[in-house]
């Protein structure tokens, strides 16, 4: 397993070890012990979740707030996607920083998203499978976010605006700016 430090503090990506041949083939997904050695954190995964979309579906960009702040272990398990990570803790050296990777079936590449973080994906292939590890249970009530399309960001989505599928909910999040002074506020 290879693992990269991205332009984000605390954020990773990672290149499994694959193991070809005439079946097919295998690889190690998550290993703690080498997780927690190649980069410092001692993290327990508590939840998994899928998620099907067809392409232009664009999910994001989500985060959970104060105690069920989660933190994600994500990949395309079938498809491709371009999986996006904005930091909005404001402790950190990278804090307003954005980091995007492709993620795919061939690649096989996940990225880990610290707590804090926003994250979302956009479909480009014709269908995906995402595959997310949470650190933290989903509370609905700790649910947040910043718009997709926020212009301080200059988020590159890789699709038209025409070709996006996004839910009404995330249609109504917050700018970058907006969601920071009023997390400012509840602090």
């Amino acid at each position: 397993m290879k693992v990269k430090r991205t332009s984000i503090e605390g954020c990773f990506e990672i290149e499994p070890k694959i193991i070809n041949d005439k079946r097919g083939y295998f690889y190690e997904s998550f290993n703690k012990k080498v997780f927690q050695q190649e980069t410092g954190i001692n993290t327990v995964f508590v939840q998994d979740n899928q998620s099907f979309s067809q392409r232009g579906v664009l999910r994001g960009l989500h985060l959970q707030e104060g105690d069920f702040s989660q933190a994600k272990l994500v990949s395309a398990l079938q498809g491709k996607v371009l999986d996006v990570v904005v930091d909005l803790r404001k402790e950190s050296e990278t804090f307003g920083e954005v980091y995007s990777t492709l993620l795919s079936e061939e690649n096989k590449k996940q990225l880990f998203v610290p707590r804090g973080c926003a994250h979302g994906f956009v479909v480009l292939s014709e269908t995906a499978l995402f595959y997310y590890k949470c650190d933290n249970f989903y509370n609905k009530e700790a649910e947040a976010g910043i718009i997709y399309n926020d212009k301080d960001l200059g988020i590159d989505w890789q699709l038209s605006e025409e070709e996006l599928i996004i839910s009404d909910k995330d249609l109504v999040l917050p700018g970058f700016k907006q969601y920071i002074s009023q997390y400012s506020e509840v602090q």
